[in-house]
């Protein structure tokens, strides 16, 4: 087993496929191929489980990967350290619901931690995707809720795939707002004040469940409803049409300006947003890095 292996292996996760890893690694798809299989044959066991749709980690193989990070990451310290190394690219991904406060972290961690290189990923993206990002370690972390509508499934759709959830914090639900909309200056709403706004969500793609919604209440039938797919559309719609949105009532008006306000919606349910994380792997000194910085936004933007 050699250094360069290990950094193969942790190429072809980021990846997500062993042509696109060859190309980045400046090498032929088959002799990447050969010297991963060289690879899994001394240590016994399957990294990749390979299929006709492409390849993805094994239970072991994530297992693995955990501890190349951690080897390479130590192997380039000491390089650093002792041979006057330049620093190595820093890489890092997360997977999350459409939260600010995500965003916000990601940009502190790089203004405050990021290296002269680094490859960072943030992927907005569905519920779905979130939990197969995590589950194949394509990223590191993901960033999701639960309430008690959706905990039964989701708990145990994280079980089945060797994923551990993680508390930040509860909310009670909010709803987002243009500040020009009526609703705007109430202490507090209820769902039937809603009744004639247009209620915009984020569409879930081909998996739409009812418990992979980002929004709360998301049974409940409404007069207008519109589903967009990211977060920069949604906030628009808020303000052209006078829509809301159910969210955990924490807003930054750094990425989000002073248009949108958040309200109060009087029901009595509680959601925990947290974050994901394979069991086989280890946290990375960025993921650590992330999370810290995740959880100074939440505290500064939950208690102003």
């Amino acid at each position: 087993m050699t250094l360069q292996q290990l950094k193969y292996v942790i190429e072809i996760v980021l990846c997500g496929s062993i042509n696109e890893a060859a190309r980045r690694l400046y090498m032929s798809q088959p002799s990447l191929s050969k010297a991963v299989k060289e690879l899994e044959k001394e240590l016994g066991i399957d990294i990749f489980l390979r299929t006709s749709k492409g390849i993805t980690l094994s239970t072991d193989g994530a297992e693995f990967l955990g501890y190349a990070r951690q080897v390479v990451e130590q192997a380039e310290l000491l390089e650093r350290r002792y041979f006057n190394a330049a620093p190595s690219r820093q890489l890092f991904s997360v997977s999350t619901q459409h939260y600010a406060f995500a965003v916000n972290a990601f940009v502190e961690m790089i203004k405050k931690h990021g290296a002269p290189e680094y490859q960072f990923t943030l992927r907005e993206t569905r519920t779905y995707e979130i939990i197969e990002d995590v589950k194949n370690l394509r990223s590191e972390i993901g960033i999701l809720y639960i309430s008690s509508f959706n905990e039964k499934v989701m708990m145990q759709m994280m079980k089945e795939e060797g994923l551990d959830f993680h508390p930040l914090f509860e909310a009670k639900p909010h709803i987002f707002v243009s500040a020009k909309n009526p609703l705007a200056s109430r202490s507090s709403v209820t769902l039937e004040d809603l009744e004639d706004y247009p209620r915009l969500s984020f569409e879930q793609g081909e998996y739409n469940s009812f418990y992979y919604a980002e929004e709360m209440f998301s049974t409940l039938p409404r007069k207008k409803s519109i589903h967009v797919s990211d977060r920069a559309t949604l906030f628009n719609l808020l303000i052209g049409l006078n829509g809301y949105t159910i969210s955990t009532g924490i807003l930054s008006a750094d990425l989000n300006g002073s248009d949108i306000v958040s309200v109060p919606l009087e029901e009595d349910e509680t959601i925990s947003v947290g974050w994901i994380v394979h069991k086989k792997t280890r946290l990375s000194r960025m993921t650590n890095i992330y999370l810290e910085e995740l959880k100074q936004i939440i505290d500064y933007y939950a208690n102003p």
